[in-house]
């Protein structure tokens, strides 16, 4: 083989992972995809164990069987004794002569900029926000959910509705279109029977999160708690980008915000709208984008970055997922 293989590069996500095997040039030898990630629930040995089998694959595919660098994006690595610890496990496996761990959200940041400067709030099943300055600098949320002082990203919109709509039908609460719409995404007649089915178990504790479109319909159709359940999911997002920005000092100036996960990158009017408007009133210089390129390119140039790689490598690789 010509090439010699720089870096592998690995977006390890809770429901599937990617890696790539990157030459110096930024040319992509080869790519696999895996399992979860998912140390907490199986433990580090067992999770490092799935991701190997697709590392393997890669390696065999490019001719290698090690790299210059390992640039790890892992779900999970949500402090720095968690990155330590998963590190040590990286570099056990001997994968690549250095290594550098990074919450996953890294990855969406760097796929979304043309250099390691900016801020990303990443809204799938929960709420993250991550930022990032070319001399290393970096602004980061522990972002474990309500203990962490989350709130928002797909489980907790459809917490949120639930709530809401238990209420209205029990009188606790104002009335809501929620009470009808979210039981009858379900073939249900009432929040009541919702509730039974959840708490039996009849649905699926992973099917909540199907009702957050249900949300943003019944907001699209005018449902004023529906809406003001999105409007506060707007705030959320500007408010952690706005502080990512000011601890990274970019506040001032003109910096971008990208926009990535599910329920961002599904571009709901209302949603789009009042990030956007909070965020002009709030960081005016800040410049919106939705991202929408496969997080590990930003794994890929992370990994490029660390090891010096010339902006024709960064393009390279870049228009291997872009194309």
């Amino acid at each position: 083989m010509g090439l010699t293989a720089s870096v592998l590069a690995i977006d390890a996500g809770n429901s599937k992972t990617d890696v790539a095997v990157v030459a110096a040039d930024g040319e992509i030898l080869a790519t696999a995809r895996g399992g979860g990630f998912r140390p907490p629930v199986v433990g580090i040995d067992t999770a490092f164990d799935a991701l190997g089998e697709a590392v393997a694959r890669a390696f065999a595919d490019a001719g290698v069987s090690a790299v210059d660098h390992v640039s790890a994006c892992l779900a999970n690595a949500d402090f720095p004794v968690e990155e330590e610890q998963l590190a040590t496990a990286l570099h056990a496996r001997a994968w690549g002569t250095g290594v550098e761990v990074r919450n996953d959200t890294f990855a969406i940041l760097r796929a979304g900029i043309p250099e390691p400067r900016g801020v990303a709030v990443v809204c799938g099943a929960g709420i993250n926000c991550v930022g990032m300055r070319p001399d290393g600098r970096t602004a980061r949320f522990p972002a474990l959910g309500r203990i962490s002082g989350d709130w928002g990203g797909g489980w907790g919109l459809a917490e949120e509705a639930l709530w809401h709509a238990s209420r209205a039908e029990d009188g606790r609460g104002g009335p809501t279109a929620l009470a009808r719409t979210l039981p009858a995404y379900f073939g249900l007649d009432s929040m009541y029977d919702l509730v039974e089915a959840l708490h039996l178990e009849h649905v699926a504790h992973h099917r909540r999160h199907e009702l957050t479109p249900v949300l943003f319909a019944t907001a699209a159709d005018g449902d004023p708690v529906a809406r003001s359940i999105v409007d506060r999911m707007a705030e959320e997002v500007v408010a952690m980008a706005t502080v990512a920005l000011t601890r990274l000092e970019l506040l001032d100036e003109e910096a971008p915000v990208l926009l990535g996960g599910s329920v961002l990158a599904a571009r709901h009017p209302q949603l789009d709208d009042g990030i956007r408007e909070l965020l002009a009133a709030k960081a005016p210089k800040a410049v919106a984008t939705v991202v929408t390129a496969r997080p590990v390119l930003g794994a890929v140039l992370l990994g490029l970055d660390h090891v010096g790689a010339v902006a024709e490598a960064h393009t390279r690789a870049r228009a291997h997922y872009e194309h």
